[in-house]
C-alpha cells in the first residue's frame, strides 16, 4: 500500500459522485541546495497516486533538465534515478492521461504546467502571459469530459510580482470571459502567489469564486513546515466545493516547499 494513503486523504473517487481536484506545486521534484540536494520525484509520484484525483494540476514540472540528470543516478531503479520520462508522464498514474505544455527555458532545460487527468482530454491550449523578461509564466487550458460532463480546467503559476500577479490575473478573467462558452464549468487551479490576498476580487469578474468551506475559506499551504498562507487554489464556475483537504506531516513537508490542495466540487443545480 502507498503509505501516503492515509485517513488524511479523502476516500477514492472510484465510486464518488464528487469531482476531486488535486493541484501541487512540486519545486522541480528536488529539494535542498549543494551537497543535501535531493530527488523527491519518486516521493512525489506516491503523492499523486495517493491523491486518488480526478483531475491533478501540477507546477514547476520538469520536461527535462540536463545539470539534474547529470547530478542524479540514470540507473533504471531505486530513489537516485533521474527519470528517463518527462516528469509529468512519470508522476501520472496508470490509466491518466497527461497533458504539459513549457513556461519557462533555461540553459540545461525546461519546466512549465501539467495536467493529469483519470477522464478524457480535448485539445491542449497554452497562453503565455509571462509579464517582464525575469519570469516566464502562461496557463495550461484543458477541457476534461468528466462523466460525459466538459469542465473547462485552467493551470496557472502566477508572477512574484504583486503587479504582474494582477494583469495576469485579468489576463485569466479574459481568457474565461471571452473564450468560453458563458455557461462552461471552469476549475483554475495552481500556484497564485497571491500572499497579499489581492486576486480574488479580480477573479471575481469572471465568475470565478474560490473554492472553500464556510468555516475555513482560505486554506494555508505555503511554505510546507508551518503553512501560514494560501498560495495553492482552486477557483470555479458553475461548481460548488464539499470539501478541502492539505495533507500534513513529515512526507509531506519534505517533498515540496507547497503542500498540495485536495478539493471535492459538485455541479450547481440549475
Amino acid at each position: 500500500m502507498n503509505p501516503l494513503q492515509s485517513s488524511l486523504l479523502p476516500p477514492s473517487t472510484q465510486s464518488s459522485t464528487h469531482l476531486r481536484v488535486a493541484t501541487y506545486n512540486i519545486h522541480k521534484g528536488v529539494r535542498g541546495m549543494g551537497p543535501t540536494k535531493r530527488l523527491e520525484i519518486h516521493n512525489l509520484s506516491l503523492a499523486v497516486e495517493a491523491f486518488d484525483a480526478d483531475i491533478v494540476c501540477l507546477q514547476e514540472v520538469r520536461h527535462f533538465h540536463r545539470s539534474e540528470a547529470k547530478r542524479f543516478s540514470r540507473t533504471d531503479y531505486g530513489p537516485m534515478c533521474w527519470p528517463q520520462q518527462p516528469q509529468a508522464d512519470f508522476l501520472a498514474p496508470e490509466g491518466y492521461e497527461v497533458a504539459y505544455r513549457t513556461n519557462a527555458t533555461t540553459k540545461d532545460g525546461e519546466h512549465g504546467n501539467a495536467l493529469l487527468s483519470r477522464w478524457p482530454m480535448g485539445d491542449i491550449g497554452h497562453h503565455d502571459v509571462s509579464d517582464h523578461r525575469f519570469e516566464q509564466r502562461g496557463f495550461l487550458h484543458v477541457p476534461v469530459f468528466w462523466r460525459g460532463v466538459e469542465i473547462h480546467v485552467i493551470v496557472v503559476h502566477l508572477g512574484l510580482i504583486h503587479a504582474s500577479r494582477v494583469r495576469q490575473a485579468e489576463q485569466l478573467a479574459a481568457l474565461v470571459i471571452k473564450e468560453l462558452p458563458p455557461d462552461a464549468l471552469v476549475v483554475v487551479a495552481g500556484d497564485f502567489n497571491d500572499w497579499n490576498e489581492k486576486l480574488d476580487q479580480v477573479l471575481h469578474t469572471a465568475k470565478l469564486k474560490r473554492a472553500g468551506l464556510p468555516k475555513a475559506p482560505n486554506t494555508p499551504t505555503f511554505p510546507s513546515r508551518i503553512p501560514v498562507l494560501a498560495l495553492d487554489r482552486v477557483y470555479t464556475r458553475g461548481l460548488t466545493c464539499q470539501s478541502v483537504m492539505v495533507p500534513r506531516g513529515g512526507a509531506w513537508a519534505r517533498m515540496s516547499d507547497h503542500l498540495p490542495l485536495v478539493v471535492e466540487l459538485d455541479i450547481d443545480d440549475v
